[in-house]
């Protein structure tokens, strides 16, 4: 007997698979095609390769659009100027917080923005953080070192902090990164970081961050809980739809944003060029074909569900399930992106054209395409100029 129903299920498991592997060949012919709609000027697609510092990488990216809008030309600004001055910062607040404060190379776009604002900025050309005998960013040691150091400082038996510890980190930062100099040659003219960000001519004060959670009230900036915001950046809370809403007003007024999301969602798919949240649509099954896929194991469902070879039925995003993955650690901070634009599939639907700091080794040569139900259901926050936020909106902000 029990072979019997050993046979009748693979029977059963092969005819789905074989109906369903028939329907994926079909979609993979035809795949994702994208037209895009609106693309905003932005600078060239960087590489933040082995190091956790995609935060930098792509609020650098946002304020370098910022530059192109206003007409300025472009440059290259220096990422890792900004990891540089945030790490010895961070080291410092770790320290009065007696360790209990996230310590690595993550950060948010408040760091940058505080940075610029605060410090200066520098161009690539000036400082580009590779001192230590590769020509790409690899941080494992780096962040080992400076974290093994920190928590020695921390742990000293002496009981007593002495007047070094911070010469020291920051020591480890200049044999790593390398020294910045007080003054470089830029164009033709000389200039300190602070004088070169004041040349740039971006007012940080112009910029503001959104999020849409229902843990805090609507309308108020709150301290976003999560372990990279070291700084305590704070965020205007909005109803999902006017989180959205900002978006789609800053593109059509020619603003992009960037974009802090969860990316370890199975429909991320980076190498194919497309984030989606897709759901299988039973209103397209009849009664036996539910039944197989019920008795498929998950790794066949994902497989499919998950292929990502052409548009199809994606969930519908509420507010609930929005804060329900936030609130279960499904939606986690993982990484920060620059938003430059929109498009639409062959079916009509929109999506976010995205700039990622990953090389151009995908099928996009560096950019993706990301679904509206996606964004809706796994941004963490997003940084933008204020004029780019719809009127009503800054009403009830009062920004």
């Amino acid at each position: 007997m029990k072979n019997l129903k050993k046979i009748a299920f693979l029977s059963i498991l092969f005819t789905l698979l074989f109906s369903f592997s028939a329907s994926t060949i079909a979609q993979e012919a035809e795949g994702y095609i994208f037209t895009d709609q609106k693309v905003l000027k932005t600078t060239s697609v960087k590489d933040q390769y082995r190091s956790g510092t995609c935060w930098s990488f792509s609020g650098l990216s946002f304020f370098e659009s910022e530059l192109l809008r206003l007409g300025k030309p472009e440059v290259n600004l220096s990422e890792m100027f900004v990891v540089r001055h945030c790490y010895s910062e961070k080291a410092q607040k770790y320290v009065r917080l007696h360790g209990s404060l996230n310590f690595g190379g993550g950060g948010a776009f408040v760091d940058v923005q505080n940075t610029l604002k605060n410090i200066g900025i520098v161009p690539e050309e000036v400082f580009k953080g590779l001192a230590y005998g590769t020509d790409k960013h690899v941080h494992g040691e780096f962040d080992a070192v400076l974290k093994g150091y920190i928590d020695a400082v921390l742990e000293n038996s002496d009981k007593t902090l002495s007047t070094a510890w911070h010469s020291g980190f920051d020591g480890i930062l200049d044999a790593y990164l390398g020294v910045i100099p007080e003054n470089f040659s830029y164009n033709g003219k000389q200039y300190t970081a602070q004088s070169f960000a004041k040349e740039l001519g971006l007012n940080m004060d112009d910029y503001i961050h959104v999020t849409s959670f229902t843990h805090h009230p609507f309308y108020k900036p709150f301290i976003l809980e999560v372990p990279d915001n070291w700084n305590w950046g704070q965020v205007y809370n909005l109803p999902l739809d006017e989180m959205i809403q900002v978006i789609d007003n800053a593109l059509d007024k020619g603003y992009t944003v960037a974009w802090a999301s969860d990316v370890s969602e199975k429909g991320f798919g980076y190498s194919k060029g497309v984030a989606v949240v897709p759901e299988v649509d039973f209103s397209e099954m009849n009664g036996l074909e539910q039944a197989k896929w019920e008795l498929m194991p998950q790794r066949d469902r994902d497989a499919i569900q998950f292929a990502l070879n052409a548009p199809g039925k994606e969930k519908v995003i509420t507010q609930e399930i929005r804060q329900a993955a936030f609130d279960n650690y499904e939606t986690t901070d993982d990484h920060g992106m620059h938003i430059i634009g929109w498009a639409t599939d062959q079916n009509g639907t929109k999506y976010y054209k995205v700039k990622n700091s990953w090389n151009v080794g995908n099928v996009y040569e560096g950019y993706f395409y990301v679904s509206v139900p996606f964004v809706k259901y796994k941004t963490m926050s997003l940084m933008i100029h204020k004029d780019a936020v719809p009127n009503a909106i800054r009403q009830k902000c009062g920004f």
